[in-house]
């Protein structure tokens, strides 16, 4: 039998919400198969994740970020872009 530690086990979290919030957050969790605690952790649990992976830190030597910078400052051109800015948008019909 595995021993349950104290870092394993759940633990609660209370939360208050709107009415309105509550009946948008149940009826997602319905279509997805999961209580609105499972739907609620996993959405919590993902933002969470986006929010740790976009600080990330990349460290780089003053010529490459100079020439990082120069690349950003460059306009878009060439014939992809040209092609892209010139295909049908479908919100255009």
């Amino acid at each position: 039998m595995t021993k349950t530690t104290q870092e394993t086990r759940a633990k609660p979290v209370n939360l208050r919400i709107r009415e309105d919030v509550r009946t948008l957050i149940d009826r997602a969790a319905k279509i997805r198969g999961k209580t609105r605690s499972d739907f609620m952790i996993d959405a919590a649990y993902r933002a969470a994740e986006d929010t740790l992976l976009d600080q990330a830190l990349i460290k780089v030597d003053s010529e490459s970020y100079r020439h990082y910078l120069d690349i950003l400052d460059e306009p878009p051109s060439g014939e992809g872009f040209a092609r892209l800015m010139n295909a049908p948008k479908p919100w255009q019909d």
